[in-house]
């Protein structure tokens, strides 16, 4: 029964606004169900005090479940919007992830040089702040890591090559 319980409570929390999650469900099953259901579940044979205690039984697990549901929807829903502000914001001073970056740099590459911007498909641009040099390259949208390095510092790769070069986020 307590399956039932919460999958009712899934779908009350899911199809109906906020403010319905703090009312209560009518307790009475006579109502809630038909005659053929409630005559179904064998629920005819209970006194009045036995229909009486299960409904009330009913009202609070159906209140306590749906009190639970809602507060693992509210983490959830914290949990999500913490990942995209992280994700968003990864490579910006200290902040987010230190996991690496995989992306392309957009249009063509040519080279490494102190000062040159590089934009990637997903939207990151990144300026390289030391000397590191790799001349005489030209590749067409090549893909890049971006890996953390110490103290905040971000080292930009591309796919074939062994030179990384320091770069920063700017946007």
């Amino acid at each position: 029964m307590s399956k039932v319980c919460a999958i009712l409570c899934l779908a009350l929390l899911a199809f109906c606004p906020p403010s319905f999650a703090q009312q209560s469900v009518p307790a009475d099953l006579q109502q809630q169900m038909t005659e053929t259901e409630f005559k179904a579940a064998g629920l005819d044979k209970l006194t009045p005090a036995e229909l009486s205690a299960l409904n009330a039984w009913l009202q609070r697990k159906v209140s306590s479940e749906t009190a639970v549901a809602v507060e693992q929807i509210r983490e959830q829903a914290k949990e999500e919007g913490r990942k995209e502000v992280v994700d968003k914001n990864r490579g910006f001073f200290h902040f987010g992830s230190n996991e690496p970056i995989e992306s392309s740099i957009v249009g063509e590459f040519s080279g490494f040089a102190k000062g040159k911007r590089y934009t990637l498909e997903n939207g990151q641009v990144w300026q390289q702040t030391d000397d590191a040099r790799l001349a005489g390259v030209r590749r067409s949208a090549p893909k890049v890591s971006i890996k953390p390095g110490v103290i905040g510092a971000w080292y930009l790769r591309i796919d074939g090559f062994n030179t990384s070069a320091k770069v920063q986020r700017i946007e």
